[in-house]
């Protein structure tokens, strides 16, 4: 336990020499010193996962992952210890939140920077079905924007085509209607069309007559439309249409898992908003939250030091200033001769004027 003390109390940037005088603002500079320390944590934490997929399918990613998550995570646990220690306490409650206010939006931003990472992981079952969503989405679109490209660029083949196919049906149908109309008068079935005589009579040859031509002229008409959709199909291959698939499953697996920084950003931006456009308060509350939460950790150090009073640590780490620049000759003869008296009766400032106080308390009893 000494040791975690010790560890700690560095965190806290504070003189355990002078601390030890005062154990009873221990808990609070160890309170103080492990919320620096867990966020630096988090930091490095953050920052690795985020790092992990810019290194992503190279040599080592991982490894790269870690070590600058560590650089990370250090240079945001130095800069949060800078920002505690920097607090004057000897100041009035309103410099010090000035004082503190462009450190208080510093740590606002780093909450925002190490949030963002660990929120993508934490949505990621979430991040993943957005990510496969928006895959497909993309590849269908891909394919629709060729396919429109190429209906312009040959529409007159394809005019063609649909007018010779059209044609082609329309023939088909009526040589049907009249192959039927040949049999019912060889058959002598009576109709509106037919004379009900049974016998291959002349009426019957003229209609077989008619009935070969038109299917010659079938034959040809299907011939040109297989000859256009070859001719077709061949301009498709040139442009590549052909070639775009819809993604398999083990494609979107792929491809997911290979997706960058930036497009899991993206989905996790997408999630706040339903299919339909509407925005989802639930999902979004929940970003929203999240990041709040890591935004108020990493200022709680710097509150922490704010909201805390003057303790008697502070008033002997002030009295220690005053004496160091007493050495420096910072100060007149009068306040030299005044700040001598105090260190050779080995008492400071602030445990003097304790005494003075209590001093007048007893002779106003008296």
């Amino acid at each position: 336990m000494n040791n975690i003390n010790h560890f700690f109390l560095y965190c806290a940037g504070v003189h355990e020499e002078t601390l030890k005088k005062y154990p009873q603002e221990h808990n609070k500079y160890v309170a103080i010193a492990a919320t620096i320390f867990f966020t630096g944590l988090f930091a490095s934490l953050s920052g690795g996962y985020a790092m992990y997929f810019v290194f992503s399918g190279t040599y080592l990613d991982w490894l790269l992952a870690i070590v600058f998550g560590i650089i990370w995570g250090l240079m945001i646990f130095n800069m949060d210890r800078y920002i505690v220690l920097s607090i004057n306490k000897s100041k009035t409650g309103g410099f010090q939140f000035l004082q503190a206010l462009p450190r208080i939006l510093l740590a606002i931003l780093i909450g925002i920077v190490i949030s963002r990472p660990l929120e993508l992981k934490i949505f990621d079952k979430e991040i993943r079905e957005n990510l496969k969503t928006t895959y497909i989405a993309n590849e269908r679109a891909k394919i629709d924007s060729l396919n429109i490209i190429f209906n312009k660029k040959y529409t007159l083949d394809l005019t063609q085509l649909k007018s010779l196919t059209t044609e082609r049906d329309s023939l088909d149908a009526r040589i049907k209607a009249d192959r039927q109309k040949l049999n019912f008068e060889i058959f002598g079935n009576k109709t509106t069309e037919t004379s009900g005589v049974v016998g291959y009579g002349p009426y019957a040859k003229r209609k077989e007559l008619e009935l070969e031509k038109s299917t010659v002229y079938l034959d040809s008409l299907r011939s040109s439309i297989i000859a256009k959709e070859r001719l077709i199909l061949d301009k498709q291959k040139a442009e590549g249409i052909l070639n775009q698939k819809g993604l398999s499953n083990a494609s979107l697996d792929s491809a997911v898992n290979l997706a960058g920084f930036a497009d899991r950003n993206s989905a996790l931006g997408n999630l706040k908003f339903k299919a339909n456009g509407q925005v989802d308060e639930a999902t979004a509350n929940a970003v929203t939250f999240i990041g709040l939460l890591f935004i108020f950790l990493e200022c709680l150090p710097v509150f922490v030091k704010l909201l805390s009073g003057r303790d008697a640590y502070d008033k002997a780490i002030y009295n220690q200033r005053i004496i160091d620049e007493y050495e420096s000759d910072a100060y007149t003869v009068t306040e030299k001769a005044a700040i001598d008296h105090l260190k050779d009766a080995s008492i400071d400032i602030s445990i003097n004027k304790r005494l003075k106080k209590m001093n007048e308390e007893i002779e106003e009893e008296v």
